[in-house]
């Protein structure tokens, strides 16, 4: 059944307009041509998300048909980012139609329906911000560019590493945990198995580990193995696969101290992909960009807006610190040691500065592969 909507919308050039309000169960669609006074919402309840792709398509060409707005007329569609990725923008594209996958958090919501939240509402919300948009008020939502599949495969590899890091820390983090409850403080070597198959790890005594730990523990290396096998066969399929220009742009990174070639691996499969215009873009993508409230005698700084790719933020922050280890002579470390030495002992104060070090260095790093500046002071590894 198809519920309607006033929308107060300014005539658009002949398009149909279409918004995706997608759940796991079902997907509200809205429909408007930019000339009516309502909006058709339809709900698609096909138990298969691709059978619901096929539901939607139709229910386009038969809008565009009973509209009379002919087969030229173009059809642009929105729907949020979300778990459902790309897939959806991609098929729609193929079908002809534009696509704008927008941030969720840059949707404008007005005070007094914010405590209103239906699937129908969301999606006219869609609907008026692409509406409004296509009108040229592009400060309505924040479109994220999508990358393309060879791109996001690669992705893929670089994602799964970190779980799987993260993973092997846990795992290690664990066996310490348990031998510290019967006073065994002695360092694990690499290979963990090895070392309890031998005896070398005992309790605060120096009697051998009773027989539950000692199996626990030997459990919970060779599953320590088994991850860190997976971790190989990744690690050797970035290697191996990366585009000729990802791997360039890694080298280039590479080349800088204090730049290793996992983070300079991650930095361009998560950020430098892209092909930015200018600074602004740069901070903005990475969520490092300051929100200041200024409102009558009241300047309050917010902190960083946190928008955008938070693996690349925390990897950035990483790595802001290692520039300030290996790049101590660069105006960048200078200019942190010069707004240090003013915070004190104050650690907000550093940790405020060290994002302002990892904004910065995001855009010098892009300069960097854009047209090969090389930060101010830095220096490059030896041959």
């Amino acid at each position: 059944m198809q519920p309607t909507q006033e929308m107060d919308v300014t005539r658009v050039d002949q398009m149909l307009a279409v918004s995706l309000e997608l759940s796991s169960k079902s997907w509200k669609v809205g429909l408007h041509d930019g000339r009516r006074e309502r909006a058709s919402i339809y709900t698609l309840k096909q138990e298969v998300a691709g059978a619901r792709l096929g539901a939607a398509i139709e229910l386009i060409e038969q809008t565009r048909a009973r509209w009379a707005l002919g087969k030229d007329a173009r059809v642009e569609v929105i729907y949020e980012a979300g778990q459902d990725g790309f897939w959806i923008a991609r098929a729609l594209e193929g079908r002809g139609y534009a696509v704008r996958v927008v941030d969720p958090a840059s949707i404008p919501v007005e005070r007094h329906a914010r405590r209103a939240k239906t699937d129908r509402l969301d999606v006219l919300r869609l609907l008026s911000s692409l509406l409004g948009w296509l009108r040229g008020e592009h400060d309505r939502m924040r479109v994220i560019r999508m990358p393309d599949e060879a791109a996001e495969a690669q992705r893929h590899w670089a994602r799964e590493r970190g779980l799987l890091q993260k993973e092997i820390g846990q795992h290690r983090d664990r066996m310490r945990k348990l031998l510290r409850t019967v006073g065994c403080w002695v360092d694990l070597e690499r290979d963990v198995g090895a070392q309890l198959k031998r005896g070398e790890l005992k309790d605060y005594q120096g009697g051998a580990l009773s027989e539950p730990l000692h199996e626990r523990l030997l459990r919970e290396s060779e599953r320590l193995a088994q991850v860190e096998a997976q971790l190989k066969c990744v690690e050797q399929a970035l290697a191996e696969r990366l585009s000729p220009e990802a791997q360039r742009r890694v080298e280039a990174l590479g080349q800088l101290r204090g730049v290793g070639p996992v983070g300079a691996r991650r930095l361009v499969l998560e950020l430098f992909w892209r092909n930015f215009g200018n600074r602004r873009q740069v901070g903005a993508c990475v969520g490092l960009v300051p929100q200041p409230y200024d409102s009558g005698n009241s300047r309050v700084d917010q902190g960083i807006s946190k928008q955008g790719n938070r693996r690349v933020r925390a990897l950035l922050i990483q790595m802001a610190w290692m520039w300030l280890r290996y790049q101590s002579g660069s105006v960048l470390a200078k200019w942190f040691a010069q707004r240090w030495a003013g915070g004190g002992g104050n650690k907000r104060a550093k940790r405020i500065a060290i994002v302002a070090v990892a904004r910065r260095l995001a855009i010098a790093l892009w300069r960097y592969l854009k047209d090969g500046t090389v930060p101010d002071g830095a220096a490059l590894k030896s041959a």
